[in-house]
């Protein structure tokens, strides 16, 4: 028995150093952790349990002489914060990371498992994509992942973290997942890489503006969060995790912050500027109204005219989407509508509820856009409030002009409460435009237009820009005082906690994509 267990000792310590000291030594040398350092700074200490630490290829016939243990991939469960947590992590000094039959099969017993217990799945993403020595089975065996990546999706959350190379077809099962995390200048994401694009299409363009984490958290709209090192992008993913159930049936974790949920923020008072047509920055609001001004912004990059994040309101979690006056005005275009509709759904299947902030003055105009099909794009939106069952409450802060009122959450699409401040103006749209259509005769035809158009603009103002004819037909709540926002929304929520909303039965809507 005793040489057995010797026996055993070896093949464990073989498959623990399965690299090569020299890919060891490049791996470090490029300031990337190894593929267990990952998972142990990841999971709680000594949490991590492996699965298939001895799992070997079987493709001699393919070329490949080395039989290393793991065959590049390490699998396993172990916890965050005490909560159950299933990780892979490819090891970039085996084969380069490189997928092949048995890497993938590893994957996909994890992926089952995950899927059977309830439980998330982070994959951290490290190499070189499809195994060209196997051939189709690599192929093949891609397509075992994605397709439980759709199983799982909306079930359990899937996080991807991007820590090197990700290209190919490799990069589709991240992209079926509901949160994509990458470090700047040392981890990318591309179909084809710089040298075939230039020899396809003439262009000239480096690998890290091409595929780098920023061009993919500002441009694309592909990386989620973005972070200066391994560390502090890990220590994100853990975070995003304690905003998030462990699957689709459970509620969201409550945290006990300390922050009194009857706390009033007179700061709100005074955010708006004099005038409707001058900017103020939205997070400043969320910050006031959330725990202790806690707000993981989701996006933060990307389509900045709207503000999507999680934060918490007495110590729940609650997904939090509102538009930014800053930037565009705060305007709806084909970017903010599809970066919020992800985020509506995404909080949807994980049962945290939204909390929508409004200060639209409308769809953003242009050929551009409506050749980008800004009608399809914005319905995304639209779709996806319909379509939710957590608690939803709106808070009208200034503008709520035309659609994209409807759009943002408003009562007619299902919200639950509505409330808004004094200075809200819900109207079809600004008063300037407004008297131009609806008085263009009478303007031409007056004596001094320009006096004649002052007085109409007041006269429109004070009779549409507010709530209160809003509010008198029901489509608002109530009037409040900005200070009082945080103690409504939070009343609201605690009321709102045993919401149940079934939806009609049927396969699947068919949103317009």
């Amino acid at each position: 028995m005793q040489d057995k267990l010797d026996d055993l000792r070896a093949r464990r310590d073989a498959a623990i150093h399965a690299g090569s000291p020299r890919a060891v030594e490049r791996q470090h040398a490029k300031g990337k952790l190894l593929a267990r350092e990952r998972i142990e700074y990841f999971c709680d200490p000594d949490s991590f349990h492996e699965l298939d630490l001895l799992a070997r290829h079987r493709a001699q016939a393919a070329g490949l002489e080395e039989r290393p243990y793991t065959d590049g991939v390490i699998t396993g469960w172990g916890t965050v914060e005490g909560r159950k947590v299933f990780v892979f992590a490819q090891d970039f000094t085996v084969f380069g990371g490189a997928l092949g039959e048995v890497f993938a099969e590893k994957i996909h017993k994890l992926m089952d498992l995950a899927l059977k217990v309830g439980a998330p799945v982070v994959g951290l993403n490290d190499g070189a994509g499809a195994r060209i020595q196997e051939g189709v089975v690599s192929l093949a065996s891609y397509g075992g992942i994605f397709y439980r990546n759709v199983k799982s999706s909306g079930v359990v959350p899937q996080i991807s973290v991007i820590l090197g190379p990700c290209a190919g077809g490799a990069v589709y099962s991240p992209a079926m997942t509901d949160f994509i995390f990458m470090v700047a200048e040392s981890s990318h994401m591309f179909i084809t890489g710089p040298d075939v694009v230039k020899t396809v299409t003439g262009e000239d363009v480096t690998l890290e503006e091409l595929g780098g984490a920023m061009s993919h958290a500002s441009k694309s709209g592909v990386a989620t969060f973005v972070a200066a090192d391994e560390k502090a992008c890990l220590d994100d993913v853990r975070f995003l995790l304690s905003f998030l159930p462990s699957n689709n049936l459970e509620e969201p974790p409550r945290d006990d912050t300390g922050d009194d949920p009857m706390r009033l923020c007179p700061e709100l008072t005074d955010i708006l500027p004099a005038s409707p047509n001058m900017p103020y920055d939205m997070t400043q609001v969320v910050a006031a109204v959330v725990d202790d001004g806690e707000f993981f912004e989701y996006f933060p990059h990307w389509a900045k005219s709207i503000v999507c994040g999680f934060a918490r309101i007495d110590g729940h979690p609650v997904g939090v989407v509102g538009n930014q006056p800053k930037v565009l005005a705060g305007v709806l275009d084909i970017e903010s509508a599809e970066k919020a509709a992800r985020f509506v759904r995404t909080c949807d299947a994980f049962n945290i509820p939204l909390v929508t902030f409004v200060d639209v003055p409308g769809f953003l105009p242009g050929v551009d856009q409506e050749y980008g099909g800004i009608i399809r794009h914005g319905a995304k939106l639209l779709y996806a409030y319909c379509e939710a069952t957590v608690p939803r409450i709106q808070v009208i802060t200034r503008k709520a002009y035309g659609g994209a009122y409807v759009v943002m959450n408003s009562k007619s699409i299902g919200a639950d409460l509505a409330f808004a401040w004094p200075s809200a103006e819900l109207a079809v749209m600004g008063p300037q435009g407004a008297v131009e259509i609806v008085y263009r005769r009478e303007l031409q035809q007056a004596a001094d237009p320009a006096a004649r158009r002052a007085e109409l603009v007041e006269e429109y103002t004070e009779r549409y820009a507010n709530p209160y004819a809003a509010a008198e037909r029901g489509y608002i709540d109530d009037v409040i005082d900005p200070a009082e926002t945080r103690q409504k929304v939070a009343a609201g929520l605690a009321m709102l906690r045993t919401k149940r909303e079934e939806l009609p039965r049927r396969k699947h809507g068919n949103m317009p994509l």
